[in-house]
């Protein structure tokens, strides 16, 4: 049976997911509030970024969205059960509910999951659509995260997946069997910044009646919304730019349609591992900059990558908005506002790992990415030490590969602390 026109099917034989709670939260949100006065026609997304979904408190005025911190909700009657919405916080909670509007909102989808971390998310998307004997054409190049869970847990559960080179969409098309039931793609990799091109691939995943799933941590949506070039599914690490400060961790799950967004609740629900509260409260707030931030850290990416590339200690630097990128067209075209985010990598003459453990402050050596503070990173060693060594060679992740993440610094004072660490080489 196809996977798109079988989903309501499949649906109807298990039982709506949570047919009242979630929908009666929907109703509870958009419930007539005096104090949520009428607005004006098509705002920006830095207008919804930071109101999208949130509406002044009508008992007391707040204009924040509180942080809802208990664990049940009493109801009036039995007849009345879930007339409010909410019964238990691990099925749906009112501050994490509004998280999930203005994502779904801000990334331009029907609605989504907030779960514990970017990692739940994807873990989420697979179990919500695979089975034992099903496929999945996915990116060779992805999160390690996300590598390590599709070889060490799921091909054991009897999953296949074949890991493709996703800049050719023929690629993605040839490796396409009877079985497959998902498209996986992630835009820009990490760490080495290859585009997936959303547009072919979803007409390929249309084509052949598969979903088509794309992992955008690294664009966010003002950098690149996969609903609008057809894809079914968005992932974000709301760990990396939307929260942005090193605060929370936590992961999003955007659905396109109804009902992939019933299947992707029933999941979440039943694996209980949607978002505690208080994060959820935090990342409304700190979301609110991530326009702010990103423009920042675009500008300032560009300008380091530019002093990268000239440097005479540098052997490669790759980023998207230099004109040297291999993929140039294709960023042009798919990134958003002449905007190519906060990431970049580079090699060097000389010993790599002497740069990263002797570069001066502000640059911080760590995990993460996508935060105020500028990040620089041994991949091989750190985010994408479980994947195997052949694979990571493969797409390029040498043992001296190095990735950084620019945050909101003065870009002067990081091209500073870095020319002094590359000199030192």
């Amino acid at each position: 049976m196809l996977v798109r026109t079988t989903l309501v099917s499949r649906l109807s034989k298990t039982g709506r997911c949570l047919p009242q709670q979630s929908s009666s939260a929907m109703r509870f949100f958009s419930a007539e509030n005096p104090l949520d006065k009428p607005w004006i026609d098509n705002v920006s997304m830095d207008t919804d970024v930071v109101h999208g979904g949130v509406k002044p408190c009508p008992q007391t005025g707040a204009i924040l969205t509180p942080a809802y911190l208990s664990t049940t909700f009493v109801q009036e009657s039995v007849d009345k059960y879930l007339d409010k919405g909410f019964s238990y916080s691990r099925t749906n909670n009112p501050t994490v509910k509004v998280l999930e509007e203005k994502v779904a909102k801000i990334e331009n989808g029907y609605d989504s999951i907030v779960v514990g971390t970017g990692m739940s998310a994807t873990a989420s998307c697979i179990n919500a659509f695979m089975k034992t004997g099903d496929h999945c054409v996915i990116t060779n190049c992805s999160y390690g995260g996300t590598n390590r869970i599709c070889r060490e847990q799921f091909e054991p559960f009897g999953m296949e997946f074949s890991f493709v080179d996703f800049t050719d969409p023929k690629n993605v098309e040839a490796a396409i069997k009877p079985n497959t039931k998902m498209i996986f793609s992630e835009t820009p990799t990490n760490p080495t910044l290859t585009l997936a091109d959303l547009d072919a691939i979803s007409a390929i995943a249309k084509k052949h009646d598969v979903l088509h799933v794309c992992d955008a941590t690294f664009a966010t949506p003002y950098i690149t919304r996969p609903m609008d070039h057809g894809c079914d599914l968005t992932i974000q690490s709301l760990t990396k730019y939307y929260d942005g400060l090193n605060i929370g961790t936590g992961g999003a799950l955007i659905a396109r349609t109804p009902e992939i967004y019933e299947r992707i609740k029933l999941v979440q629900n039943m694996h209980g591992n949607i978002m505690a509260p208080m994060t959820a409260f935090l990342i409304l707030q700190t979301m609110k900059t991530m326009g702010l931030r990103i423009k920042q850290q675009s500008a300032s990416a560009m300008k380091i990558a530019t002093f990268l590339e000239s440097h005479p200690k540098v052997t490669k630097c790759v980023y998207p908005g230099l004109a040297s990128f291999p993929q140039k067209e294709l960023a042009d075209r798919q990134h958003r506002n002449g905007l190519h985010g906060g990431m970049l990598w580079f090699d060097v003459k000389g010993d790599p790992i002497k740069l990263m453990d002797t570069i001066k402050r502000p640059w911080t050596l760590c995990e993460n990415l996508g935060a105020s503070e500028s990040i620089i990173t041994a991949c091989a060693v750190m985010t994408h030490a479980n994947m195997l060594k052949e694979d990571r060679l493969k797409v390029g992740i040498v043992d001296g590969f190095i990735r950084i993440s620019v945050g909101i610094e003065d870009p002067d004072d990081l091209i500073r602390s870095l020319d002094d660490a590359l000199n030192g080489l």
